[in-house]
């Protein structure tokens, strides 16, 4: 299962209807996290010989994320990407693109994920599941969609970071 939920400004979760959103017709989540290398400093003596080195440690920038969803999904599409959904008497129907030139989802999403947990070679007894949480990620729609006799599934990139103010998450559980 996938749940994305909407983020207030300051990356708290926002509570009430259409704030969270969870589905089961995803393809796969990738994730990379990518790190800025620490500087290195070595002085040598006057011999040559290295008499001081130093590395500070590398640091984790963000995560790289790809999302896959089987079919075109309003809902999921709107809270990671903005845009409008559109609906005929409650009852959704499409989903317009946001406007070109602003910024489509200031707060970001926050994003949980979870996938089977195998323990000797089954899904484990307790604990059948790993959650993966991504508290603040900026996801845009990717790839090429092509309408045609044939699946569309949708493919979102962008990237992630922490997130002190996600809190207990939208369960209260942490």
């Amino acid at each position: 299962a996938i749940r994305v939920s909407r983020l207030n400004q300051d990356g708290s979760i926002v509570t009430g209807a259409s704030a969270s959103y969870l589905m089961t017709s995803f393809i796969s989540v990738s994730f990379t996290p990518e790190y800025e290398e620490g500087d290195e400093i070595t002085q040598k003596d006057a011999n040559g010989v290295v008499c001081v080195t130093y590395k500070s440690p590398d640091t984790l920038k963000r995560v790289a994320l790809e999302v896959a969803i089987c079919n075109p999904d309003p809902e999921f599409t709107e809270l990671v990407a903005g845009g409008t959904i559109l609906a005929t008497e409650g009852t959704t129907v499409g989903y317009a693109a946001p406007l070109s030139g602003i910024d489509p989802n200031p707060n970001g999403s926050a994003l949980e994920v979870w996938s089977k947990a195998i323990k000797d070679g089954k899904v484990a007894s307790t604990n059948p599941y790993w959650k993966w949480i991504f508290p603040y990620v900026m996801l845009r729609p990717s790839g090429d969609r092509v309408i045609e006799n044939g699946l569309m599934a949708q493919t979102f990139e962008g990237w992630g970071l922490g997130n002190i103010n996600f809190d207990d998450g939208p369960d209260n559980e942490w």
